[in-house]
Parts: C-alpha cells; sequence; structure tokens
C-alpha cells in the first residue's frame, strides 16, 4: 500500500526527541514510500481549527538534534470541544489525511484512541518525560530529562558542600517518580521523595542527621513535584503551602503542580537547624538537545509509526519490548499510568540512602 497521506500532530508537554521522530516519519513516508506527510499546528488544536504545516523532506531533514517541536503543541482536548470528534473527522477528511500520527503522552493518546473509536484512523508514538505510559518499557524524553537532573545534582552538590547546607531537588514526575529516582541514584542523593510513597518527614530528617553527624555535612535531596508526606499534619501543611486556589487546570483536568520542594527546604530546615535551600528545575528538564540514546529511540518509532500505517494498524501504538519496537493497542497504552518500580525504589535507592 503507497501513496498515503500522513499526517502528524505532537500534543501535551514538549519534551526532547519530538523533532527525530516528526523526522524519521517525514523521511521514512517520502524516501520509502513515497507518500506524503502534512503537520497540524499545536496538537489537537490544529485538527480541530484545520491549521496545517506544510512538511517535505527538506523542511526536517536537519531538526534531529533540536529540541521542542517544529509543530508545536497544547493541551488542547478535542473532547473538551462542542463537536469536536467531528471536527477532527472534517478536517481531515478536507486535507486528505489517510492516517493521523499522535504524538503524545497519556492524554494525548487517549484522546487518539477515542477518536480511533469513531473511525479516524490513528498511530500512536508515546511520548513523555516522565515515562508513566503503559506499555512501553521507556519513553523517548525521559533519558535526556534524567541526565539533565543528573547534571544539576552534580552541579548542587558543589555548592551544597561548599556552604554546609542542605539542597533539596524538585524535578518533574506528577505521579511517578521515575526522574527523581533515576537522577537521585545517578547522583548519590541522600534521599529521594517520589509520589509513589508518601514520605514521613521525621524520618527524612533523622536520616539527614545520621548522615551529617556522620561527617557528611551537605546533602542532596531529591522530590518529585508530585510527593507529598504521609502524616496528616504534615500533608495539610505542604497542601496549603503548595497550592494556589488561582491555579487553573488545563483542558485534561490536570492543576500545574510544584512547590513541593520550598516547603521541604524549609521544614528540614526548621526541624534539624541545617541551612536548606531549594532548587525547582521546572522545565529545564524538558528543553535542549535530546541525548543520543533519545534520538535513537525516536527516529524507531518514527520509522514504526509509518510501518504500521502502511500494514493498517490503526489504533495501535509503537513500543518498546525487550530491546524491540513492537506494535501495542492504543487501549494498553493509556489504560493506566505506569508507575515506579518499587523494588529498584527500595532495594536499590533505599539501600544507599544516607
Amino acid at each position: 500500500m503507497g501513496g498515503m497521506r500522513i499526517g502528524l500532530l505532537t500534543g501535551g508537554g514538549d519534551c526532547p526527541g519530538l523533532n527525530a521522530v516528526i523526522r524519521a516519519v517525514v523521511l521514512t513516508a517520502h524516501l520509502v514510500h513515497h507518500d506524503e506527510t502534512v503537520g497540524f499546528a499545536d496538537g489537537w488544536r490544529g485538527v480541530l481549527d484545520g491549521d496545517v504545516v506544510d512538511l517535505d523532506v527538506d523542511r526536517v531533514r536537519d531538526i534531529i538534534s533540536q529540541g521542542g517541536t517544529i509543530l508545536h503543541t497544547s493541551r488542547t482536548n478535542p473532547f473538551g470541544v462542542e463537536d469536536g470528534p467531528a471536527k477532527v473527522a472534517a478536517n481531515l477528511a478536507k486535507h486528505g489525511v489517510d492516517v493521523l500520527v499522535a504524538i503524545g503522552g497519556e492524554d494525548t493518546l487517549g484522546a487518539a484512541f477515542k477518536l480511533h473509536e469513531t473511525g479516524v484512523r490513528v498511530i500512536g508514538v508515546p511520548k513523555t518525560i516522565d515515562n508513566d505510559l503503559s506499555a512501553t518499557e521507556v519513553t523517548f524524553g525521559f533519558d535526556t530529562a534524567v541526565e539533565i537532573a543528573t547534571e544539576a545534582i552534580d552541579r548542587l552538590r558543589t555548592t551544597a558542600e561548599s556552604h554546609h547546607r542542605v539542597i533539596v531537588c524538585e524535578v518533574m514526575g506528577r505521579h511517578a517518580g521515575w526522574i527523581a529516582t533515576y537522577a537521585g541514584i545517578a547522583g548519590g542523593a541522600a534521599d529521594i521523595l517520589v509520589p509513589e510513597e508518601p514520605f514521613d518527614l521525621a524520618e527524612v530528617c533523622d536520616r539527614l542527621r545520621i548522615r551529617h553527624r556522620s561527617g557528611c555535612f551537605s546533602s542532596i535531596v531529591v522530590v518529585s513535584e508530585g510527593a507529598m508526606p504521609a502524616g496528616a499534619e504534615d500533608l495539610e501543611a505542604a497542601r496549603r503551602a503548595t497550592s494556589s486556589p488561582s491555579a487553573a487546570v488545563d483542558q485534561f483536568g490536570h492543576a500545574r503542580l510544584g512547590g513541593i520542594g520550598g516547603w521541604l527546604a524549609a521544614e528540614i530546615e526548621r526541624r534539624t537547624g541545617y541551612e536548606s535551600r531549594v532548587t525547582i528545575l521546572g522545565h529545564i528538564q524538558r528543553g535542549g538537545t535530546p541525548t543520543a540514546f533519545d534520538r535513537v529511540l525516536a527516529t524507531r518509532f518514527g520509522v514504526a509509526a509509518v510501518s504500521a500505517a502502511h500494514a493498517g494498524a490503526f489504533g495501535s501504538m509503537v513500543a518498546l519490548h525487550c530491546g524491540e519496537i513492537v506494535r501495542v493497542p492504543l487501549a494498553d497504552a493509556v489504560g493506566a499510568s505506569k508507575r515506579l518500580d518499587l523494588h529498584l525504589y527500595h532495594d536499590v535507592a533505599g539501600a544507599l540512602r544516607g
């Protein structure tokens, strides 16, 4: 089956490797299958509005090292707009799109799955720096985010040692602590706190006291943005300190997170007397040049997405299993978030705490 017209969109948060996927899809489609390709701007918004971006070989040939996405992105939910699914179908037909490659995380691919159920031909490509998407062992963007966080921890360590400080490093991870755990292990953090397991603040402070009394006069504590304390009093105080009544939610119902690091640093200093500071990495983790691993994985996903389209495997997502790229049903990918491997957290990270 040749001569298809393939549409592409990137939805949700940006991450390193998106342009590598776009490049791989366009080059494979044009050079191998003699297809045409067209992009939609700003994720699902572009499909709803018919906002088309020209994509050809010359446009994408040299974008593999660029961060972000040349198609731009948004957190638009096509099911949160009146007649959204009908508008999507109409605009795809208007622009002659035979199959849509949706590159995104749980929300973007969740919408893609629902649209597939209405008859839209969709292929999914998994993207999230949080690495919390089910049905794939790893998502592109995660490796780059971990590298950035690890480098930050290495840099923070020198200033922590110079000033005998505790430095809390807040990293991304709304519901899953993959970035915190990997970067914490790689950076030799004194403690790692993740959303999967509420932490006991008293125990965190006790571990820091033991560490400092043993002759280590500085510590790095890595905390996911979605981590929370276990005790009722601490939990309520943390919620008051980290929530904003005016914080808006996106079209998928997600509130903006962040702030647990500042509260944690203040509490550690108050309880232990150790001078404490916080660094919130935030969008630094999303930006910049992707690692070689993410470039290769994203490229493999892009090539496989075109192959899936020509095989008629609509409603599937390309995924990494045991080093191989496979196809899985989109339903499996968006059914539930992939939480942190607690064996890694307890038996590896936990064993090295302190």
